[in-house]
Protein backbone atom coordinates (compact mmCIF):
# COMPACT_ATOMS: atom_id res chain seq x y z
CA UNK A 1 0.00 0.00 0.00
CA UNK A 2 1.27 3.28 -1.15
CA UNK A 3 0.97 5.91 1.88
CA UNK A 4 1.51 8.78 -0.42
CA UNK A 5 -1.38 7.65 -2.76
CA UNK A 6 -3.88 6.61 -0.40
CA UNK A 7 -3.71 10.52 0.95
CA UNK A 8 -6.69 12.71 -1.45
CA UNK A 9 -5.72 16.21 -2.62
CA UNK A 10 -8.18 18.89 -1.83
CA UNK A 11 -8.53 21.48 -5.06
CA UNK A 12 -8.63 24.70 -3.52
CA UNK A 13 -11.16 27.47 -4.03
CA UNK A 14 -9.94 29.23 -7.50
CA UNK A 15 -9.00 26.35 -9.01
CA UNK A 16 -10.61 24.10 -11.75
CA UNK A 17 -9.74 20.26 -11.88
CA UNK A 18 -10.64 18.13 -14.59
CA UNK A 19 -10.03 14.55 -15.14
CA UNK A 20 -10.56 13.25 -18.97
CA UNK A 21 -9.32 9.44 -19.10
CA UNK A 22 -5.90 9.24 -17.78
CA UNK A 23 -5.03 13.36 -18.81
CA UNK A 24 -5.80 15.15 -15.31
CA UNK A 25 -6.03 19.18 -15.98
CA UNK A 26 -5.35 21.97 -13.56
CA UNK A 27 -6.11 25.69 -14.18
CA UNK A 28 -5.50 28.21 -11.66
CA UNK A 29 -4.50 31.78 -11.28
CA UNK A 30 -1.32 31.35 -12.22
CA UNK A 31 -1.92 29.31 -15.27
CA UNK A 32 -2.53 25.66 -16.40
CA UNK A 33 -1.27 22.77 -16.32
CA UNK A 34 -2.40 18.89 -17.56
CA UNK A 35 -0.17 15.63 -17.12
CA UNK A 36 -0.89 12.36 -18.35
CA UNK A 37 -1.56 9.52 -16.00
CA UNK A 38 0.01 6.07 -16.78
CA UNK A 39 -2.66 3.20 -17.22
CA UNK A 40 -1.98 1.60 -13.68
CA UNK A 41 -3.64 4.12 -11.88
CA UNK A 42 -6.93 5.68 -12.30
CA UNK A 43 -8.30 8.75 -10.83
CA UNK A 44 -11.57 10.31 -9.85
CA UNK A 45 -12.88 13.95 -8.92
CA UNK A 46 -15.51 14.23 -6.76
CA UNK A 47 -16.88 17.22 -4.72
CA UNK A 48 -13.49 19.28 -5.37
CA UNK A 49 -11.36 16.36 -4.38
CA UNK A 50 -9.19 14.17 -6.08
CA UNK A 51 -8.60 10.94 -5.26
CA UNK A 52 -6.36 7.80 -6.92
CA UNK A 53 -6.71 4.30 -6.56
CA UNK A 54 -4.20 1.11 -8.55
CA UNK A 55 -6.21 -1.24 -10.98
CA UNK A 56 -3.74 -3.94 -9.34
CA UNK A 57 -1.83 -5.61 -6.46
CA UNK A 58 2.15 -5.44 -7.79
CA UNK A 59 5.23 -3.45 -6.76
CA UNK A 60 4.69 -1.27 -9.88
CA UNK A 61 0.96 -0.41 -9.14
CA UNK A 62 1.71 0.86 -6.55
CA UNK A 63 5.09 2.99 -7.15
CA UNK A 64 2.63 4.24 -10.07
CA UNK A 65 -0.21 5.17 -7.30
CA UNK A 66 1.95 7.33 -5.54
CA UNK A 67 3.82 8.85 -8.16
CA UNK A 68 0.49 9.78 -9.77
CA UNK A 69 -0.75 11.53 -6.89
CA UNK A 70 2.33 13.37 -6.37
CA UNK A 71 2.59 14.46 -9.85
CA UNK A 72 -1.02 15.97 -9.72
CA UNK A 73 -0.36 17.84 -6.14
CA UNK A 74 2.18 19.37 -7.86
CA UNK A 75 0.05 20.92 -10.76
CA UNK A 76 -2.28 22.03 -8.07
CA UNK A 77 0.27 23.68 -5.49
CA UNK A 78 2.15 25.06 -8.75
CA UNK A 79 -0.71 26.90 -10.81
CA UNK A 80 -1.47 28.29 -6.69
CA UNK A 81 1.96 29.08 -5.22
CA UNK A 82 4.16 28.87 -8.54
CA UNK A 83 7.78 27.06 -7.31
CA UNK A 84 11.02 28.54 -6.93
CA UNK A 85 14.89 27.59 -6.78
CA UNK A 86 17.68 29.50 -5.31
CA UNK A 87 21.14 29.32 -6.31
CA UNK A 88 24.36 31.20 -5.17
CA UNK A 89 27.53 31.95 -7.06
CA UNK A 90 30.81 31.91 -5.34
CA UNK A 91 34.18 33.04 -7.09
CA UNK A 92 36.22 36.20 -7.44
CA UNK A 93 34.61 37.70 -10.52
CA UNK A 94 31.79 34.92 -10.91
CA UNK A 95 28.23 36.82 -11.89
CA UNK A 96 25.06 37.05 -13.23
CA UNK A 97 22.53 38.95 -14.69
CA UNK A 98 19.99 39.16 -16.25
CA UNK A 99 19.31 40.72 -19.61
CA UNK A 100 16.05 40.72 -21.84
CA UNK A 101 15.44 36.92 -22.67
CA UNK A 102 18.77 35.87 -21.88
CA UNK A 103 20.71 35.03 -18.46
CA UNK A 104 24.39 36.38 -18.85
CA UNK A 105 26.74 34.11 -16.56
CA UNK A 106 30.38 35.55 -16.16
CA UNK A 107 32.27 32.26 -14.49
CA UNK A 108 35.70 32.25 -14.99
CA UNK A 109 35.53 30.94 -18.68
CA UNK A 110 37.06 32.83 -21.97
CA UNK A 111 33.59 33.97 -22.87
CA UNK A 112 30.14 35.07 -21.10
CA UNK A 113 28.08 31.46 -20.81
CA UNK A 114 24.75 32.78 -22.35
CA UNK A 115 21.51 30.96 -20.96
CA UNK A 116 17.78 31.32 -23.24
CA UNK A 117 15.32 31.55 -20.20
CA UNK A 118 12.68 28.95 -21.96
CA UNK A 119 8.54 29.72 -22.44
CA UNK A 120 7.21 29.51 -18.53
CA UNK A 121 10.39 30.32 -16.78
CA UNK A 122 11.00 33.51 -14.75
CA UNK A 123 15.00 34.28 -13.78
CA UNK A 124 15.17 37.16 -11.19
CA UNK A 125 19.10 37.77 -10.25
CA UNK A 126 18.84 40.65 -6.80
CA UNK A 127 22.07 40.00 -6.79
CA UNK A 128 24.91 39.80 -9.07
CA UNK A 129 25.69 36.45 -6.88
CA UNK A 130 22.20 34.97 -6.70
CA UNK A 131 19.83 33.53 -9.04
CA UNK A 132 16.64 32.89 -8.46
CA UNK A 133 14.19 30.46 -11.04
CA UNK A 134 10.67 30.50 -10.99
CA UNK A 135 7.64 28.87 -12.70
CA UNK A 136 4.42 26.87 -12.14
CA UNK A 137 5.95 23.68 -13.44
CA UNK A 138 8.13 21.77 -10.58
CA UNK A 139 10.56 19.60 -13.04
CA UNK A 140 10.85 22.49 -15.14
CA UNK A 141 11.93 24.82 -12.96
CA UNK A 142 14.35 22.07 -11.50
CA UNK A 143 15.86 21.08 -14.40
CA UNK A 144 16.71 24.80 -15.49
CA UNK A 145 18.29 25.20 -12.31
CA UNK A 146 20.01 22.14 -12.81
CA UNK A 147 20.89 23.11 -16.13
CA UNK A 148 22.42 26.28 -14.74
CA UNK A 149 24.41 25.16 -12.31
CA UNK A 150 26.01 22.88 -14.51
CA UNK A 151 27.93 25.34 -16.07
CA UNK A 152 30.17 25.54 -13.56
CA UNK A 153 29.38 23.20 -10.58
CA UNK A 154 31.02 23.65 -7.43
CA UNK A 155 34.08 22.06 -7.01
CA UNK A 156 35.24 20.88 -3.60
CA UNK A 157 38.73 22.83 -2.84
CA UNK A 158 37.68 26.08 -3.00
CA UNK A 159 33.69 25.96 -3.20
CA UNK A 160 33.88 28.34 -6.40
CA UNK A 161 31.10 27.66 -9.14
CA UNK A 162 27.41 27.81 -8.92
CA UNK A 163 25.24 25.86 -6.25
CA UNK A 164 22.29 25.45 -4.98
CA UNK A 165 21.22 27.48 -1.98
CA UNK A 166 21.70 25.98 1.67
CA UNK A 167 23.46 23.08 -0.42
CA UNK A 168 26.27 21.47 1.61
CA UNK A 169 29.85 21.31 -0.49
CA UNK A 170 32.06 18.26 0.90
CA UNK A 171 35.58 20.33 1.30
CA UNK A 172 39.07 18.71 0.62
CA UNK A 173 41.90 19.34 1.59
CA UNK A 174 44.34 20.79 -0.72
CA UNK A 175 47.63 19.52 -1.91
CA UNK A 176 50.72 19.42 1.60
CA UNK A 177 54.38 20.14 0.71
Amino acid sequence: MSKIGKATITVPAGVTAAIDGQTVKVKGPKGALEVNLVEEVGAKLENNVISFAPRGETNRHNAMWGLSRTLVANLVEGVTKGFEKKLEISGVGYKAAVQGKNLNLSLGYSHDVIYAIPEGIQIVTPKPTEIVVSGIDRQKVGQVAAEIREFRGPEPYKGKGVKYAGEFIFRKEGKKK
